[in-house]
């Protein structure tokens, strides 16, 4: 009685094939974030080159990179900072990253007692060193917490990148070491592209992580 339920189910499924879509909606959407991200790669992949050069940097000579923003770019910044501790794609050592926004306690204390406009700037003057990085994520690019936070970095000697919308508070921006503007004034087609730049950045940086780690091996069997 089990296989007959279950053939008379299989009979009733269409056939596998290409998937079509019948809602103009989704397409459209669908069609704009491909523009969107076309139109990054071909105005930005130099500055995501520049980003992965300084974050490497940074790295190589035993900095760190912290990262902040809110709501989505909060996530967005946990999830840069993990494929930095942990690992993109190749088993290498773990790289120092920390993501302001994941300190649940500390958020709400100094947002209760200074304000949320500080919650990212203080962490900076707290564990921010010059040569470090600092990384801000704001879909809007005027979130002023995540503007505090640069400034302050910038003013303590660490290496800022803003990573934004089409349409970003000009003065910080034009200060950032690194600034990659997403041509879209949409949050979603804004999130989707900082995913990218992060992802291509990770690739390039890994393949500098690769090539030191090649020529200090070479240089130790040299030495022995």
């Amino acid at each position: 009685a089990v296989a007959a339920a279950v053939d008379l189910v299989l009979a009733e499924q269409p056939p596998v094939g290409p998937a079509h879509c019948s809602s103009p909606e989704l397409q459209e959407h669908a069609s704009n974030a491909l523009d969107v991200l076309t139109v990054l790669v071909e105005r930005h992949l130099g500055d995501v080159e520049r980003l992965a050069s300084l974050l490497w940097e940074a790295l190589d000579t035993g900095h760190t990179i912290l990262l902040f923003g809110n709501g989505g770019s909060a996530a967005m910044a946990s999830h840069a900072a993990t494929e930095l501790v942990g690992r993109f794609r190749a088993d290498r050592r773990p790289l120092p990253a920390i993501a302001l926004s994941a300190d649940a306690s500390l958020i709400t204390a100094v947002g209760n007692d200074s304000g949320f406009s500080e919650i990212f700037r203080r962490q900076v003057l707290a564990l921010g060193r010059p040569g470090d990085v600092a990384v801000g994520l704001s879909t809007s690019g005027t979130s002023i917490n995540v503007l505090l936070a640069l400034t302050a970095a910038a003013e303590r000697g660490l290496k800022t990148v803003l990573l934004t919308g089409c349409s970003p508070d000009a003065r910080v921006a034009s200060a950032c070491d690194v600034c990659i503007c997403v041509p879209s004034p949409e949050t979603p087609r804004v999130q989707e592209a900082h995913l990218l730049v992060w992802h291509l950045a990770c690739e390039r940086l890994e393949r500098l992580a690769d090539v030191r780690s090649g020529a200090s091996s070479a240089k130790e069997t040299q030495t022995t």
